[in-house]
C-alpha cells in the first residue's frame, strides 16, 4: 500500500440523498486499501455513520491526512474554509452542477481516486481572503473567504453608494447596486455573472467588480493581493454582505468593510492530466459546436 494518506475524511452535501451511495461506495473502497476513513459529524447524520469514524472539523484538521468531498462547489466551499487553518488538502468529486473546484467526475471517481491514492495527482494553491467589518473603529464581524465578498443593496429597491479605496487611495465613489471582491477562485462564479475578468488561479490578483453601477466608466479592476482593500457604505444607506454565498452580515451606513488576503490558503489534488483551462472549455462551453 502507498504510505500517503492514511487518515482520509469524507464530506458530503447534507441534503442529497444521492450522495449517500457514493460517499459510503469511496468510504468502503478506502478502507479495502487500508486507509482510516472518517465521516464529517454533518455528513453522518445525513448518511449514517455505517461503523466509520465520526469527527467534526477541527479533528478532521488535527488528525486527517486529506479531505475527500463528494457534492459540488458550495460543499467545497464551506469544506475549504473550516479546514483552511489545518493544511489538510481537499479533493472534489462533483455532484452538483458546475464543478469548478470538484472537477472528479462521479463516473470516473473510482479510477481517480486510486491514482490520487498511488501518488498520481497534480498539487494546486488557493488563497483566501480575510473579511472584516469595523465599525466606530471596532471589529463587529470577521469571516474568511474563498470565492468572494459580495456588498449588496439587501432588500433596498435602489442603488447603494460605496466609497472605495485601495491601500488608502480613493478609486472612486460607487453608485451600484453593489460590489464583489472575487479571489481566482471565484472569478468564474458571480463576479463571472457581472462581467467581471477570469483570474488564472497563478494570478496574486484580487478583481473588484461593480453591481450594475450608474456610471457606465466604471469598470472590473484587478489588484494586488497585497493590497488592503476598503469599502465604506456611505449614509443614509444600508447594505447586505455576504460571504461566498454562505455567510451573510447586514452592515449599516458607516461601516467600513476591510479585505486583505489571508494568510491560510488551501491545497487543491487534481486528478493526473488536469488543466485549468480544458475544465474551462467544458464547463463554459467555449468548444461547444454553434447552432443554426
Amino acid at each position: 500500500m502507498n504510505g500517503a494518506f492514511r487518515s482520509i475524511a469524507l464530506i458530503g452535501k447534507y441534503r442529497s440523498p444521492e450522495i449517500a451511495e457514493s460517499l459510503l461506495m469511496l468510504a468502503g473502497l478506502l478502507r479495502s486499501q487500508g486507509r482510516e476513513v472518517l465521516l464529517e459529524e454533518a455528513t453522518a447524520a445525513a448518511v449514517g455513520s455505517n461503523g466509520y469514524a465520526v469527527a467534526d472539523y477541527e479533528a478532521i484538521g488535527a488528525t486527517a491526512e486529506l479531505a475527500i468531498v463528494l457534492g459540488g462547489d458550495g460543499t467545497m466551499l464551506n469544506a475549504a474554509r473550516q479546514l483552511a487553518c489545518f493544511d489538510v488538502p481537499l479533493v472534489g468529486i462533483n455532484q452538483g452542477r458546475l464543478g469548478f473546484m470538484t472537477d472528479i467526475a462521479l463516473d470516473a471517481m473510482e479510477d481517480s481516486i486510486e491514482a490520487l491514492l498511488a501518488g498520481k495527482f497534480v498539487r494546486e494553491q488557493r488563497f483566501l481572503l480575510d473579511a472584516e467589518v469595523l465599525r466606530d473603529g471596532h471589529c463587529e464581524f470577521a469571516t474568511l473567504a474563498l470565492n468572494d465578498v459580495v456588498v449588496n443593496k439587501g432588500e433596498t429597491g435602489r442603488m447603494i453608494e460605496l466609497d472605495v479605496k485601495v491601500d488608502g487611495e480613493l478609486i472612486h465613489v460607487l453608485r451600484a447596486d453593489g460590489l464583489i471582491l472575487s479571489t481566482p477562485t471565484g472569478s468564474t462564479a458571480y463576479a463571472l455573472s457581472a462581467n467581471g475578468p477570469i483570474l488564472h488561479p497563478s494570478v496574486a490578483g484580487i478583481a473588484i467588480v461593480p453591481l450594475c453601477p450608474h456610471a457606465l466608466s466604471n469598470r472590473p479592476i484587478t489588484v494586488s493581493d497585497s493590497s488592503c482593500i476598503d469599502i465604506s457604505l456611505l449614509p443614509p444607506h444600508d447594505a447586505r454582505l455576504h460571504f461566498d454565498g454562505q455567510g451573510r452580515f447586514d452592515a449599516r451606513a458607516g461601516d467600513i468593510l476591510r479585505v486583505l488576503r489571508s494568510r491560510h490558503s488551501i491545497t487543491l489534488l487534481h486528478p493526473p492530466g488536469y488543466s485549468y483551462f480544458a475544465m474551462l472549455r467544458e464547463k463554459l462551453h467555449w468548444s461547444s459546436t454553434p447552432r443554426h
